[in-house]
């Protein structure tokens, strides 16, 4: 059976940006069908290419093989005279252009959106940084550590009085990948050229929910409570009796009723409403522990899911690889040989498609210099 065309199959993408954001904007529009040209520097690449881990077959990055997948790659110096023809002559025949230089760095290279606009009036122009377009912090180095810190979440995660804690992945780099792709499809569907200014900053503040609400129209502030929330108790992790873990929330009332049933306190008043049971979060909270403490994970999980209440395992790779959820779902593809994530979303009748991993330095340079887009894809 012949599959369906990708939903993004007309979409041009030229991608100049670097490292981890940038690229995964253009790699969620690519993942659905977009024709994506991954322009590198000639002498050393993307640094994204030597980040962290590497495949032990070939040497080739980990990193680079997910974020740069379904990409054409082509090197070209932005300060040659040449290449900024070559990439001049992309520029007018796309619909976008992904960057994350600092901002101005276009501008000086005379790539700036009145130049680009002046070749492609319909053109959008996605620009992501730390800081945005605008603003007293613009021209700081933008890195996803910095936003963490300064967004508010570095403030409410960690245990009570203890360090505040960073998340262990590149957490800011995934979500204003998938913020940059969304917004990009906004200005697409407006039908005019424009530039997308997006931020690694703001992409992690909108994460923070009501909690500037709550400060400018009460003065409170929402303090680090480990694994837990300041609205619903019990919610964390909990250890079990064969040293495994597991996450478990009830964070709606009707678990919650279900759950203090199998605890039995359900007609204990301390716990009868939200705020009783955040009143009195120590208690439940130690009743909670010590119910999980007297059974392994297997039975914690057992249980709870009879009583339908919220629980999962907590898991670690080796867990998510063997987990049959996960492979029902196609959560894990091999690409090019390569295990990585499958695609982000699943659509009924036009899927996304995953074609090749990221490539080498030029590997399409010769054909898309000779033939342009008709070259890539």
């Amino acid at each position: 059976m012949t599959s369906p065309p990708a939903p993004l199959r007309d979409l041009r993408v030229l991608d100049i940006s670097t490292v981890i954001a940038g690229p995964n904007c253009a790699r969620q529009l690519a993942d659905f069908g977009a024709c994506v040209i991954k322009v590198e520097r000639p002498d050393t690449g993307d640094s994204l290419r030597n980040l962290a881990w590497r495949d032990p077959r070939d040497g080739q990055g980990l990193w680079w093989k997910l974020v740069n997948r379904n990409k054409s790659n082509i090197a070209l110096d932005l300060k040659d005279d040449t290449d900024r023809a070559v990439l001049l002559d992309l520029v007018r025949d796309a619909n976008v252009v992904v960057e994350n230089f600092r901002p101005g760095t276009l501008e000086r290279l005379g790539l700036g959106p009145d130049e680009l606009h002046a070749i492609n009036p319909r053109l959008v122009i996605t620009r992501v940084t730390g800081f945005g377009q605008t603003g007293p912090y613009r021209n700081r180095p933008g890195f996803a550590t910095i936003a963490e810190a300064m967004s508010g979440l570095a403030a409410i995660s960690g245990e009570p009085g203890g360090q505040p804690l960073l998340p262990a992945i590149a957490l800011t780099d995934e979500v204003t990948g998938l913020v940059a792709a969304f917004a990009t499809m906004v200005a697409l569907h407006s039908g005019t050229g424009q530039v997308v200014d997006v931020s690694l900053l703001e992409s992690m503040f909108h994460l923070m929910g009501p909690l500037v609400s709550l400060f400018k129209l009460t003065g409170e502030m929402q303090a680090p409570l480990g694994a837990g929330l300041p609205y619903t108790v019990p919610r964390g992790t909990y250890r079990c009796s064969d040293g495994s873990w597991v996450g478990l929330s009830a964070s709606a009332d009707s678990v919650a009723a279900r759950l203090l049933r199998l605890l039995g306190v359900a007609d204990d008043k301390r716990f009868a409403t939200f705020a009783d049971r955040v009143d009195n979060r120590e208690v439940l909270e130690q009743i909670m522990s010590g119910w999980c403490a007297e059974r392994t994970q297997a039975e914690v999980v057992q249980q709870l899911t009879e009583a339908e209440a919220a629980v999962g395992p907590v898991m670690n790779m080796a867990d998510i690889d063997a987990d049959p959820h996960y492979a029902e779902r196609g959560a894990i593809v091999v690409v090019d040989g390569t295990p990585m994530q499958g695609l982000i979303a699943k659509l009924s009748e036009t899927p996304g498609v995953l074609r090749w991993a990221g490539r080498g330095i030029d590997a399409d340079g010769d054909e898309i210099r000779a033939r342009g887009w008709e070259a890539a894809g």
